[in-house]
Formats: structure tokens, C-alpha cells, sequence
């Protein structure tokens, strides 16, 4: 941004006779990370923290501006560019502009953890420019020093993105209203044509191989199937080497391509919508993929935005339009945009406007648009509340129009539209370690022929002519044919090497890669289905919106849960309030002696009563009395500028319906009005709705004004100024004039922040203070979420004062956010305390009992919230998560060294051991699995050891519960502190809960990082705001709530569900499954290859290390792709080693995922062994059965074909647990599809082993060697499985026991079961 050509001058201000500005308002979620993720470089990620009642949500800064007469009589003309000449009758007027600026790009790293600009006020205001002073830069370079090690590159990655979208005002973008050509005459702006697709015609086939040759493995079997093709080494027919790839790639290809098609569909159906555009001074449709930056769009009621376009006129007078944004960030509630009165009032009248914009070049950030337009020699600055982006739908107003800045591929919504970052299972991490030693047994099997090989020749080199193999002339019919090329021994040596690799390719499996895809659509597939995962309260089931990582839910170690719309149903309820010391609990109006003592007082309500809520609410007859009766003392004033301040000090839109009155409701007039309020955050919604529930409603909000019917009598407020809520001030103010004059601010906040801003004069407000402070803890223990209501007068000094710094702070370009905290602490300060709101936000159905189990199971259960200390611990103890014997470590530093002194302090009493040793961390980790999983004792395996009573060192070991706020976080997890991060992890790490306090979306990435670089444990998150799409990209496994707060958690998660309880199905049940399958698929595709590949082997060893093969080549290719995949598809898919009763009953079976029972290296190691003595039967078997015989070598690769693919399926109905009748039709038809594939290639006669199987079937040895094969090969396993489920058994084995023993005696019907009780 060059100093000398600002977007917003400073200077560029107007003058009034008098100034009394009439703000617009919107609300916006404080949240800067984009619906899909992008995280925002809007105001300061500070801002994210959360006070008790705002949830994560702040308040947007509005323009404030003289009000213009209302244009009575006016009629919009058809074509409002009619009039040739502008000729307005000039009109001058005091105009503000509140907009937030973006935080420095030098305080990134403070910025990011939330509480860094509270907390150190010691540094200067930054240059937001490139160029920041001299300080800024000391301090940058300090806070870049020491970066720890431990930081992933995920996390370092959100972090950036603080500075990565920094708006570019150094090279803003002309827009020339209505003048498409002239705006884009260097033909620089995109049109607004999109292509979300991957691929074209031309470039599919190129394109997609090379994303899928991104994979090793398919460039390992290209390299082979390349090698084939060499006349040398062609041990395969050329064809059949490529068909296995050719196979994976077409399946690949085919569903990458069908996806993009469906883009293409989508891009064509978007690009081909129509929009009213202004050509030749008529508004005419027009496609919206030829819509160009500069054009002007009329945009109906419920019409979808087709770009980004600023606002000139609404049909409203105000200027004012409503929008929803549900297409970009998926909330549902109704947000407001203002067109600017100058522009407003022209489009009213059919004036042509002409005129420049200058805006910053298009970014990512969609809550941030600074610009200013160029009318008739006037600057006007823009703001975000200006704009209106793609993809939003026009609501509640019957036209809109705007200019087009960005268009196409650069509007905000589409460079937003990155997907989330792709994660890797880790067990395919696992399996690639053993596909590894796979490859070098592999290198050493090719090594052992090829030296056989030399050696061989060596051997028998003056006997080549011949000896068979390897003689020089081939001999045809008595005649001599032609000669075989022989390249000299070292040459033969090293092709019989790269020949050996040909014929032991599928060593490594391809199969595999895409046997998995198959499996995990599979279970996702039913997962989506499960019933008990549908939530009926929001229409809405489980969603799969990643397919590879499904086994990762059953080895998940740690859960990291946001509280407010997760663990609660973010559907706020007025609960109760303190007025001026005293207490209202909401006792609820009862009939009786309270009636009969004043029912005139209660009569006079009703009648007064003319709105209906759409919600009803429970009132308190004690504050009803207070409110309703002529009392005119200090606490009848106070309750009336409380419940004032309630309706006034929001941005809630009121929507009102007029009903006749339904025969019931005898209560209410002839006719009624409906009111549904509607806001962005579900706090405001309910505090606004108590208000009206107390006669003080709020009816009409506009863009200078609001209206409240106040018991009875409209009261209208000019809205002079707001300041919006940030995590610094955590407060949000309102300056309001009443009709006699009165100049008021209207103020609430946290109690943190308004305790320490009352005025302190009399001796009764001390009382006051006292009072409500001790209120404020009540409320708090019993998990109520509470804010502190305050006011005070403003005097005309004071206002004028207020007015000019608010003029320069709003519309300065450089630390306009600060200039602004300043600005709102003049009129911030000696507040009279009127009391105190306590909202309920209820848990949902559910969440104890999955917290309990989830506990059970083994996993660590983690709530990161932005709540204040008490509110949390309270929902603690409420959902099961803390409990009364747990000893709670709190630490709440303000320093570094408070926050250094108390972990060490916590970490000496409690014993806590360092965890900086590898050995001691496995130790520690096993001691914690006997403590805290121990099996029940109906299903305890006789293996597993008693609860330890005490730790190594003799101390007695206690149940922890670490509890910390944001403002230690700031200090603990910057990177300069890498020795309390540490001290803080174990601590952490030893304890079963952690809550953390005020926690700042980046703080609750921040601790999930803190778990993943120094852990192999697996890592969920939870959330349903976008305050949580940090976290969740940063878990292993991120899952989203479809909440209240949008759908950015949903679009940025692996897994998405209606509420948390369905975690607890999702982790204990399909989490295990999942695991389970997959881990036992990997090892049995190791052992189905392997073994086909040592029996190859065998056979090579004894025909002179000559790399021939007894089996054809479409045996050995159809092996992998049809005579064994099948069975093990449908395996992966449907085998259950236990019902999901158990599972659910046993929570602690849960444990076998994340201590790695299905698949470890001992497993692997175990399998390799069994699939070597397997191999050795299989080959030697047949022939021991056939060595007399005169059977011909294509007829014994008949007989091994067979008999291994008996033997793999077989060895495979040995582990299925659960038999359905898919699953007997996979695994036994498999052995008939080989026998008819074997059947119909033995029919063909240019093949050379044609007719063998009709031979060999009529040959007892034939079967013989196919029952001894199937019984040696499997005897050894057979025994070891006997052996071990008896004297070694585990805890699924046990309870699978007990779960046949239940099935049985339920077998013998009621009766059996009485006679055994």
C-alpha cells in the first residue's frame, strides 16, 4: 500500500450542521477461516476467542451516516439509467465509515495464539504496508528466533495463512461502474465463467496418468511391465504383463473421470444461468458466464448472486439487503448489506450513475472488502457490509443492484473452494514399511537365481550345446532350427536378475491399492446407512467425506472436543438475570395468591401485550411485577435500561408475521404479530427474545434506527454508533439517542472485561458490584453462560469528541483496529452496572453416556472451549467428563513466569514423571493402559495383569484433571517456550481430562499439534463452528457436528454426523470393524502373493535357475485381479469379529485398535513364516504324489494353480468370524470360477497346456495332492490358533466366546435361561 495513494483517505471526510450519524449494522462470524477451510487474514485471529455468551461470534463494524429524508412517492423507474444528465441537488452530510482493518502481517505470530495482543500491550502499532517500523521489525525477528522442532508443517501452515492473504493496496483494482470495456481494456480480469473440473479431453489421459503415477508402486509395475517387453527378458506374454496396471489404471481413470464429468455437468448448468444485466439502458438477461467486471446486475428476490458485486440500491429506502449465505459458509440466518446512501438515493430516482471503485485485487478473505468509489468528485469509502459475494441468495427484499468487481474464478467464494488438506491412513504407513522388506526379500530371491544362475553356467559352459535350456541350437522336427542368442555368462546372469523380478512382480501387491479403495467404499457404504448414526432432529445421517482413513477410527487415542454446538445443543435459553443486586431465577408465574394480590398489575401486562415469539419462554413473576408496575426508584430504572440495553445493543433482524389470534391464546388481541428473530449468534437471539418475553421488544431495525415497543409505548432510538465485539475489548457497545435527547451507551461483555470499567464513586455501587459479582459465580457452577450489562449517559462534549476520533479511526488504512479499540475506550469507561444474563445452553441427548464410554475405551476425551473457567467446569462435571474424585490442576497464568511456576509446582506434587525418554514414554504408556483399561471380570484375559495400586516410585497414583485458560496457552505455546510446551505435555499426558479455557482456534490446533509431535497416538477432533476447522485439519481424523453454526466444520471434516453421542457408534463399533478388516486384508494380501510367489520360487531352484514357469501367463495374471480378490472384497467389507451390542456394552474392547492388535510386525513376521512352510507344501507336495508319474510340466502348473488358490481361500475361511451367504458365495465360488477359467484356457488349442485339466481331473493323485496340500499347508496354523485361544486368549476372543456361549443358551429358549438363573 504506497502512502501516497490510499484507497480509504483519511482526509476524505464530510461535514454536517449537525453531526449525528445512524449506523448499518450486520453481524458476521468472528470466524476467519472459510467454509472450506482457508483461514482468513480479516481483523486478528484474537478475535476468535470467545467470551461466554458471544460463542465464537463477534460483531461487524457498520458504516455510520446522516439518514435521508425518506423518498415518499418515488417510483423506481423502469431503466434507471434514463436520465442523461446528473443534476442532484447537492446535499451535504456527515458520513463515517466503520470497517475493520486487517491485522499486521508483523504481529502474525502474536496474532495467532488469541490472547498475544491483550497480553502484550507493550508492543507498538504496525504498518499494515510492507514496510513496518523499525520496533515492529526487533520485535518480529525476536519472536522468529527459536522455532521448535516439535511444530508440524500443518500447523505451520495455518499459522501462515495469516499472512497469506494479505490484501494488496499498493496496486488497487479500477472498476468503471457500467463501462465493462473500459474496466477491462488490458483485458486483465477474468470473466465470469468458472471450471471447477480437472480435466478436458486433450488433457485427461495425460493429466490423470501422471497424478496416478504419483504412487511408487505403479511406477515399480510399469517398470516391470516395460522390462517384459524386451525380447530378453520376456518371460510373460507381453500382453499379459500390462494387463494387471492397465487393469488399476482403467478402474482409477474411469472413476476419476466420471467425477469430473459430473463437475463438467455441474460448470455447465452454473455457467448458463441467466441475470439481469444494464445493456443499452434496458436491464436484459444475459448467461453468467459472459457477465464482465464493471457490468451493473439486478438481482430479484431469492435470485442467486452470479459474482461479487457492490451494492448501489435496494428496493429498500434505507439502502439495506438481506442476504443468505448458506451457499458460501452454510449458515442459515439472515445477514444484512447496505448500499451507500449516495448511490442508494440516485437508484431510487432513476439517476445515472457513473463513477470509478477502487478495490483491493481479488483474495481469499470473505469476511474483508476495503475500497472506495468515486462519485461525482467525492471519495466514499466501502466496506465488507458493501459487498455482496457469490453464491449468496437475496431474501426479504425485492431487488438489489450492483456493480461487478470480481468475477469467475477470482471471486472470493471460488478461491476459496480449495479442498481440505488429503490425510494418509496409518496403517497404509504401516504397510508400506512392510511392502518394504517385501522388496528386499524380493532383491534377494532375484539375487539367489541370478548368482545360481552364473554359477550354473559356469558350470555346464562347454555343455550349452546341449543340455536342455540353456543349448545354444533349437532342434525342430530333426532339422536344425535357429539358434538361441547367448549373451556370455555375466550378461545371462544379470538378465536372469531382472528376469526374476518379472516373475516375482507380485511380491509387491497393485492388487492391494485398489482392494482397499473397494473395501473402504464398502464400509462407508454402511456406515452411511447405520440408523443409529441418523439424527432425526436435523434430518440429516452420517457422511463419509473421506474414504481413506476409515481404519484410523479404530485406533484413536485422544478426542479433542469444542464444547458450545458439540457437547451442547447451541440452542440458548434466558434463564435467569441479575438487576441492581438482586437475583431473578426465573421462577415461572404461578395462579393464586400472586393473582389475586395483583392482578390488575398482571391484567395491564397481558393487555399490553401485542407480539407473539415463535419461541415461548418461561418469565419470572417477580421481574414481571418489577417491570410492570409505575415504580420510578433506582431499580426500576435499572431494570428498564437493562432490558433496553438487551434489545438494543445486537444485530438481530426482527421478522415479523401478522396472524389472527387463534382461539386458544385468549390473551392476546384480535390480531397479532409474529416475531422471529434472526441473528448469527444463537446468544443475541435468545437475549433479544427475553427481552421482548419482558415487554421490550424489538420490532424494526434500520439502517440509522431501531424500533422497540417498550411495555406498550414505541420507542424509537436513533443508533449513533457500535462498536463491535473483539477478544481484546471482549464487550460490544451501542450508542443510542432517545426521542428526548438523551445520549446513552449501551454495553455488555464478559465479566473479565466490564468488572474492571464501572465507575466506582458511591458506596451502593461497590454493593452492586459485590452482588453481581457473586451472582456471576453462581451462575457459572451451574453452567450457565453469563454476560455483564452496563450503561452510562453521554454528554454532548463527550459525543463530539467520540465522533471526530471515530471519523479517523474508521476510516484510516493502518491499524484501523486499534485506532477503533481506542475510539470505543472513551465511551467504555465509568459504566453504571446494571446487572447480569444467564443463558443455558442444555447438553444434547446423549453426551454423557459417550463420554463415559469413550473414557472406558481408553481414549482421552479433551474439551477445548472458549468459554470462561467455571461455565466449563461445570459442563464437565455434568457430562461425566469430570468427576468428584478427580484432583483438578488449574493453571492460570498471567505471566510467563507464573505459568512456568505452575506446571512445575503441579508437575512435583503429582510425581509426574518426564516423558523425553523413548523407553520411559512406552513404560509410562503401558502402565496407563493397565490402569485405566483394565477388562471387566466376566471378559478380563487371563494374560492381562491387575490394576497397578501405585506408580513405580511408591506414590499413590489419583485421577488428574489439568485445567488451563487461553491467556497461558499464549505464553506456554509460543515458540520461544519449547520447555514449558514439554512440561505442559506431561502433564497433560498424565492426566485423564484436560479442559482448556478461552482457547482461541489456533490454541486448540496448537494443543492438537502439541499431541501429535510427540506422540504416535492417533488424534480426533470434533467441532461444528468454523472456530473448530483448524483443529479438525490439524487431528488425524477431524469430524464435524451439523450444528447451528454453519456447515464450515462439516465441509472442512473427514466425517460428519447430527450429534456427538453418534461418536460414540462411530469409534467403538465402526471404528473397530473397520480395523479389523482392513488390518487383517493387508496381511492376508502379503500372504496370499507371497506364498504364490515362493512356490514359483521353489520351482525355478530346481530347473536349472532358468526363470521358466510351469503356469501360463493369464494364471499368473488372473491370480491377484479374479481367482482370489473377490473373497477378499467381500471379507473387508462384511466380516464382524463381534456385534455391535457387545462392542458397545465393552467399551474397553475398543483398546485392541490403538495397541496395534490386528496388525503389527510381529504379526507380519509371523505371517512371512507361515507363508514360507505353506509355500514349501505347496510345491513339494505334488511332487512327492507325482514322482513316478509321467505328468508334463504345464499339467503339474494345472494341479498348482489350483491348489493354491484352494489353499489361499481355505487359510481365508479359517479367520472369517461372521459367515453371511455373500460370504460363502465369495469364498467357495471363487474355487469354482478357477476351475472354470482353468476349464475353458485348457480348451484352447493354441495354448500348451490345452486338455491337461481334462487329464488331470481323472487322476486320484490329482486330489490327493490337492487334500494334503490344503492340510499340511494349514495344520501348523491350525494348531497355533487351538494353542493360543486357549492358554493365550485376548480380550476380543474372550468376549467372542462369551457372545457364542449367549447365543446358544438363547438357542434353548426362555426356559434354559430360567432354569440357569
Amino acid at each position: 500500500m504506497s502512502s501516497d495513494k490510499p484507497l480509504l483517505s483519511e482526509s476524505q471526510s464530510f461535514s454536517a450542521p449537525r453531526p449525528h450519524p445512524k449506523p448499518h449494522h450486520r453481524r458476521r462470524s468472528s470466524l476467519n477461516i472459510t467454509s472450506l477451510g482457508s483461514l482468513c487474514h480479516t481483523g486478528s485471529i484474537s478475535s476468535l476467542v470467545a467470551d461466554d455468551t458471544q460463542d465464537n461470534n463477534s460483531y461487524d463494524l457498520k458504516e455510520l451516516e446522516e439518514d435521508f429524508a425518506p423518498l415518499e412517492g418515488k417510483a423506481v423507474s423502469r431503466n434507471l439509467l434514463e436520465r442523461p444528465t446528473f443534476r442532484p441537488t447537492r446535499k451535504e452530510f456527515w458520513s463515517e465509515e466503520l470497517h475493520e482493518q486487517c491485522p499486521p502481517r508483523e504481529r502474525k505470530r502474536l496474532v495467532s495464539w488469541g490472547g498475544g495482543m491483550e497480553l502484550r500491550q507493550d508492543i507498538k502499532p504496525l504498518e499494515v504496508s510492507g514496510a513496518p517500523s523499525p520496533g515492529a521489525s526487533s520485535q518480529l525477528q525476536n519472536l522468529d528466533k527459536a522455532q521448535p522442532p516439535q511444530r508440524s508443517e500443518r500447523f505451520l501452515q495455518i499459522s501462515m495463512q495469516l499472512e497469506d492473504n494479505i490484501a494488496h493496496h499498493d496496486n488497487p483494482r479500477l472498476i468503471h461502474i457500467n463501462d465493462s470495456k473500459k474496466t477491462n481494456d488490458k483485458f486483465e480480469f477474468s470473466g465470469n465463467e468458472i471450471r471447477t473440473s480437472k480435466y478436458t479431453l486433450l488433457t485427461f489421459l495425460p493429466k490423470n496418468l501422471f497424478i496416478q503415477f504419483h504412487r511408487v508402486a505403479y511406477l515399480y509395475f510399469l517398470a516391470i511391465a516395460a522390462l517384459n517387453q524386451l525380447p530378453p527378458l520376456a518371460v510373460f506374454g507381453r500382453t499379459a504383463s500390462l494387463l494387471p496396471l492397465l487393469f488399476v489404471l482403467t478402474v482409477t481413470a474411469v472413476k476419476d473421470g466420471y467425477e469430473d464429468w459430473r463437475r463438467h455437468r455441474s460448470d455447465r448448468n452454473e455457467n448458463n444461468r441467466e441475470a439481469q444485466v444494464l445493456q443499452s439502458d434496458e436491464f436484459r438477461p444475459k448467461r453468467w458466464k459472459k457477465i464482465q467486471a464493471g457490468e451493473v446486475i439486478k438481482i430479484s428476490s431469492d435470485e442467486t448472486i452470479p459474482c461479487d458485486m457492490v451494492l448501489l440500491g435496494t428496493s429498500d429506502p434505507n439502502g439495506i439487503a438481506y442476504i443468505q449465505t448458506m451457499n458460501l459458509d452454510g449458515e442459515s440466518n439472515l445477514k444484512t448489506r447496505y448500499a451507500r446512501q449516495e448511490t442508494n438515493k440516485l437508484v431510487l430516482e432513476g439517476i445515472t450513475i457513473s463513477g470509478v471503485i477502487r478495490c483491493e485485487q481479488p483474495n481469499r478473505n470473505i469476511y474483508e472488502f476495503m475500497a472506495n468509489i468515486e462519485l461525482k468528485g467525492q471519495r466514499l469509502p466501502l466496506s465488507q457490509s458493501n459487498i455482496i459475494l457469490r453464491g449468496c441468495q437475496l431474501k426479504n427484499t425485492d431487488w438489489a443492484i450492483g456493480v461487478v468487481v470480481y468475477a469467475g474464478q477470482e471471486t472470493k467464494a471460488m478461491l476459496n473452494s480449495a479442498m481440505s488438506p488429503s490425510k494418509r491412513s496409518r496403517l497404509e504407513t504401516y504397510m508400506n514399511r512392510e511392502t518394504l522388506w517385501l522388496s528386499v526379500f524380493l532383491l534377494i530371491m532375484c539375487l539367489v537365481v541370478a548368482l545360481g544362475m552364473g554359477l550354473w553356467l559356469k558350470r555346464h559352459v562347454t555343455q550349452l550345446d546341449t543340455l536342455p535350456y540353456y543349448r545354444k541350437i533349437y532342434f525342430q522336427q530333426g532339422k536344425q532350427g535357429k539358434k538361441y542368442k547367448y549373451y556370455g555368462i555375466p550378461m545371462e546372469t544379470f538378465f536372469s536378475f531382472l528376469s526374476s523380478i518379472i516373475v516375482f512382480q507380485i511380491m509387491i501387491p497393485i492388487s492391494l491399492y485398489i482392494t482397499m479403495e473397494l473395501v473402504r467404499l464398502g464400509q462407508s457404504y454402511f456406515m452411511i446407512g447405520d440408523r443409529h448414526m441418523y439424527d432425526t432432529s436435523s434430518n440429516s445421517r452420517f457422511q463419509c467425506r473421506s474414504l481413506n482413513i476409515n481404519e484410523d477410527l479404530g485406533q484413536i487415542r485422544y478426542v479433542f472436543s469444542d464444547k458450545t454446538g458439540t457437547l451442547t445443543e447451541n440452542k440458548m435459553e434466558f434463564k435467569k438475570a441479575s438487576i441492581w443486586g438482586r437475583s431473578y431465577n426465573g421462577t415461572p408465574f404461578m395462579a393464586g395468591s400472586s393473582r389475586d394480590t395483583d392482578g390488575g398489575v398482571e391484567d395491564a401486562m397481558e393487555d399490553r401485550r401485542k407480539w407473539k415469539l415463535k419461541s415461548a419462554i418461561t418469565r419470572d413473576s417477580e421481574l414481571r411485577k418489577l417491570l410492570y408496575r409505575d415504580l420510578y426508584g433506582e431499580e426500576r430504572i435499572a431494570a428498564h435500561d437493562f432490558f433496553l440495553a438487551l434489545a438494543a445493543c445486537n444485530t438481530v433482524i426482527p421478522i415479523l408475521t401478522e396472524n389472527p389470534s387463534s382461539g386458544y391464546d385468549s390473551t392476546l388481541p384480535d390480531s397479532h404479530i409474529t416475531i422471529d428473530y434472526q441473528g448469527e449468534s444463537p446468544d443475541e437471539q435468545a437475549l433479544v427474545s427475553a427481552a421482548s418475553c419482558y415487554g421490550y421488544t424489538l420490532f424494526e431495525r434500520t439502517s440509522g434506527h431501531i424500533v422497540i415497543d417498550a411495555n406498550g409505548e414505541t420507542l424509537r432510538l436513533d443508533v449513533l454508533g457500535l462498536h463491535e465485539f473483539d477478544s481484546v475489548r471482549k464487550r460490544m457497545s451501542v450508542i443510542v439517542r432517545f426521542p428526548n435527547g438523551t445520549i446513552k451507551v449501551l454495553v455488555k461483555g464478559a465479566d473479565t472485561s466490564m468488572l474492571s470499567i464501572l465507575k466506582k464513586e458511591q458506596t451502593s455501587d461497590d454493593r452492586i458490584r459485590n452482588a453481581t459479582h457473586d451472582h456471576l459465580n453462581e451462575y457459572s457452577s451451574e453452567g450457565l453462560r453469563t454476560l455483564v450489562i452496563a450503561a452510562r449517559d453521554l454528554s454532548g462534549d463527550q459525543l463530539v469528541e467520540w465522533q471526530r476520533m471515530y471519523e479517523d479511526a474508521s476510516t484510516s488504512l493502518t491499524d484501523r483496529s486499534v485506532k477503533l479499540r481506542q475510539t470505543a475506550a472513551i465511551i467504555e469507561c465509568n459504566l453504571t452496572l446494571l446487572g447480569a444474563t444467564a443463558i443455558e445452553d442444555k447438553l444434547q441427548e446423549g453426551v454423557p453416556e459417550a463420554i463415559e464410554s469413550l473414557r472406558e475405551a481408553g481414549i482421552k476425551v479433551w474439551v477445548l472451549t472458549g468459554d470462561k473457567q467455571e461455565t466449563a467446569i461445570s459442563i464437565g462435571l455434568s457430562c461425566r467428563l469430570l468427576t468428584a474424585d478427580m484432583h483438578q490442576i488449574i493453571i492460570n497464568g498471567n505471566s510467563e513466569n507464573e505459568c512456568r511456576k505452575l506446571l512445575c509446582d503441579a508437575k512435583a506434587k503429582y510425581h509426574v514423571t518426564s516423558a523425553s525418554c523413548f523407553n520411559q514414554t512406552k513404560k509410562w504408556k503401558k502402565n496407563a493402559e493397565i490402569d485405566n483399561l483394565e477388562i471387566p471380570i466376566n471378559v478380563k484375559s487371563s494374560n492381562m495383569t491387575q490394576r497397578h495400586q501405585g506408580r513405580e516410585d511408591g506414590h499413590t497414583f489419583v485421577p488428574l484433571a489439568l485445567i488451563i485458560d487461553g491467556n497461558s496457552l499464549v505464553y506456554i505455546l509460543e515458540k520461544d517456550l519449547e520447555s514449558e510446551a514439554r512440561i505442559l505435555f506431561d502433564l497433560a499426558t498424565s492426566c485423564m481430562v484436560v479442559l482448556c479455557c478461552r482457547a482461541a482456534p489456533l490454541q486448540k490446533a496448537g494443543i492438537v499439534d502439541l499431541i501429535k509431535c510427540r506422540t504416535d497416538d492417533m488424534t480426533l477432533a470434533i467441532g461444528d463452528g468454523a472456530n473448530d476447522v483448524s483443529m479438525i485439519q490439524m487431528a488425524d481424523v477431524g469430524v464435524g457436528i451439523c450444528g447451528q453454526e454453519g456447515r464450515q466444520a462439516v465441509m472442512a471434516s473427514d466425517f460428519a454426523m447430527g450429534q456427538f453421542r453418534f461418536l460414540k457408534r462411530l469409534l467403538l463399533v465402526h471404528g473397530h470393524w473397520n480395523y479389523q478388516r482392513i488390518g487383517y486384508l493387508i496381511l492376508y494380501n502379503f500372504y496370499r502373493n507371497a506364498v504364490f510367489v515362493m512356490m514359483l520360487f521353489w520351482y525355478i531352484l530346481c530347473t536349472g535357475f532358468s526363470t521358466t514357469s510351469a503356469l501360463t501367463d493369464w494364471s499368473s495374471v488372473f491370480y491377484t485381479i479374479l481367482y482370489t480378490s473377490v473373497p477378499t472384497i467381500v471379507v473387508g467389507i462384511l466380516d464382524k469379529n463381534l456385534s455391535d451390542k457387545t462392542l458397545l456394552k465393552y467399551p474397553k474392547l475398543y483398546a485392541a485398535g490403538y495397541r496395534h492388535e490386528s496388525y503389527n510386525m510381529p504379526l507380519f513376521w509371523m505371517t512371512m513364516v507361515d507363508t514360507l512352510w505353506q509355500s514349501l507344501v505347496l510345491f513339494y507336495v505334488p511332487l512327492f504324489t507325482f514322482r513316478e508319474s509321467t505328468i508334463d510340466i504345464w499339467s503339474m502348473g494345472s494341479l498348482w494353480t489350483i491348489a493354491v488358490v484352494i489353499l489361499v481361500n481355505v487359510h481365508l475361511a479359517m479367520d472369517i468370524q461372521r459367515w453371511v451367504y455373500i460370504t460363502h458365495i465369495a469364498t467357495w465360488g471363487s474355487i469354482v470360477v478357477t476351475y472354470g477359467c482353468m476349464v475353458v484356457l485348457d480348451s484352447i488349442p493354441v495354448f500348451p497346456n490345452y486338455g491337461t485339466i481334462y487329464h488331470l481331473v481323472k487322476s486320484p493323485p490329482y486330489w490327493l495332492s490337492i487334500f494334503l496340500i490344503t492340510v499340511i499347508g494349514l495344520l501348523p496354523r491350525f494348531i497355533f490358533k487351538v494353542f493360543h485361544q486357549i492358554f493365550w486368549p485376548s480380550d476380543i476372543q474372550i468376549a467372542r466366546e462369551a457372545e457364542i456361549l449367549r447365543k446358544r443358551r438363547w438357542s434353548f429358549g426362555p426356559k434354559a435361561d430360567q432354569v440357569s438363573s
